[in-house]
């Protein structure tokens, strides 16, 4: 399956940005109507503009270990080999308005979305290598392309937004993948509304998706069952509270038509103080049951991570224990980030009736003099995998797994420039390796990448 989420590159500054924070109380929030109404502060449809964006230059090489599980096309015959190597160039250009004056604010956001590979060989990319580089059916890359990737008009009035078009998602289950050259997106309607100091809703429904190394849009389908089948609409709706300083609390309820029903439960607690000793508390909860039409079969699955997070100044360590109660895969949706467990690496440690735990370490080096430069290293392990009890129909090979187990580790390094013209780039070099038994489904690979994102401001 594919790499993805909150693989260590991504998650650095969580983990080790903790040393920044401040202590927080423990008090209860009384809930009440927002003191201001973003509506009323609105500059103007062309007073209130933005154009900007940012570049990307995305680099990944991995080697299997065990087994050769790439291949490219040479001269009409697959050829495997044991190494892929992926380099693309991900440009963004953004316009945004701002919203009109009155009682009812409208606004336009658009997106013009570029991708060059850098990387060209055929033996190189291995057949494009799960959504990195856009390769055609021979096997070569497509050497430039352009998509629009978000194209949307918005709706306000007061703290609530319905956005209509192509837009960007961040909920438990429906949220936009950055982890390549370009984001992934959505098409639909969705709103927003933040009416109360300490309580938001959300509510959506999407029918296709903009993938992140596609050019056009496509249905949604599962990130691990069959692709032969797909939801024709994903619906989203749920809330997030905060009823402590120290607390806040995520409730939502997705369902991928005719796929299954989704629902989540999240948690975040703060206690301490870190330039002492803080303790952040993450729960993150998923049940999953089939619906509709059941095209990927019976599908009955409680999924959690509960991890901790203890923080001294520059230091933090992270153990984190998670857990699927189900003979099949926890699933979420294809080319979305829709997986808020901790221990959703390299691999998502999601296999049927799995068990794992993870102990991570992060160094902010703003604690020594050296602002924006962060260190982080992690080890995950996971045991138990067994799939014989599997009855469904939608995910292949699981009956084959019994015993099943895994690990990975990797270290990773970022910094994040802070003044100059370059202020706000991003430098990210991460290496990590995964070791799997026979029927586990990621394989053993070596990875590394360097990815650097440089954002700019024309208007």
């Amino acid at each position: 399956m594919s790499i993805k989420k909150t693989l260590l590159a991504l998650s650095i500054g969580s983990i080790s940005g903790l040393a920044n924070a401040e202590i927080v109380s423990q008090e209860f929030i009384s809930t009440k109507r927002a003191g201001t109404s973003a509506q009323a502060n609105a500059k103007g449809f062309i007073e209130g503009q933005t154009l900007g964006g940012s570049t990307r230059t995305w680099y990944s090489n991995e080697m299997t270990r065990r087994d050769l599980r790439f291949s490219y096309n040479k001269d009409g015959t697959q050829v495997p080999t044991s190494r892929a190597i992926q380099a693309v160039q991900g440009t963004i250009l953004t316009y945004g308005s701002g919203y009109t004056q009155g009682t009812v604010g409208v606004s336009t956001e658009m997106a013009l979305y570029n991708a060059v590979a850098l990387d060209r060989s055929r033996r190189d990319l291995a057949g494009g290598r799960f959504n990195r580089t856009l390769v055609d059916n021979s096997g070569d890359a497509v050497g430039q392309w352009s998509k629009l990737g978000l194209g949307n008009i918005k709706f306000r009035v007061s703290n609530t937004t319905l956005t209509a078009g192509r837009q960007n998602m961040d909920t438990p289950m429906v949220s936009t993948i950055g982890n390549r050259a370009l984001p992934s997106s959505f098409q639909g309607l969705a709103i927003n509304s933040a009416e109360f100091n300490n309580l938001s809703f959300d509510l959506a429904t999407f029918d296709r998706l903009s993938p992140r190394s596609e050019q056009g849009l496509r249905k949604f389908v599962s990130e691990y069952g069959s692709r032969a089948v797909s939801a024709d609409h994903v619906h989203t709706a749920g809330l997030n509270y905060q009823p402590l300083e120290s607390l806040s609390t995520s409730l939502y309820a997705t369902q991928a038509q005719d796929l299954w029903n989704q629902y989540y439960l999240g948690a975040k607690h703060e206690l301490g103080d870190p330039q002492v000793l803080g303790l952040t508390t993450n729960l993150n909860y998923y049940k999953t049951k089939n619906t509709g039409k059941n095209l990927l079969g019976a599908i009955d699955n409680n999924t959690y991570s509960l991890a901790f997070t203890a923080t001294h100044k520059a230091h933090s360590l992270t153990l984190a224990y998670q857990e699927n109660s189900g003979n099949e895969y926890f699933d979420y949706l294809n080319e979305t980030n829709g997986i808020f467990l901790a221990n959703s690496l390299m691999s998502d440690f999601n296999g049927p009736n799995e068990k794992s735990l993870q102990v991570a370490y992060g160094l902010n080096m703003a604690e020594y003099g050296v602002p924006g430069l962060k260190f982080s290293l992690y080890q995950a392990r996971g045991w138990g995998i067994d799939g014989t009890h599997y009855k469904g129909t939608g995910y292949s090979g699981l009956n084959a797994m019994k015993g099943e187990h895994h690990y990975e580790y990797g270290v990773g390094t970022s910094y994040d420039v802070q003044t100059g013209p370059l202020k706000n780039s991003v430098v990210r070099a991460t290496y990590s390796a995964h070791r799997a038994s026979a029927n586990q489904i990621d394989g053993s690979l070596n990875e590394f990448r360097l990815v650097t994102t440089i954002p700019f401001t024309l208007l």
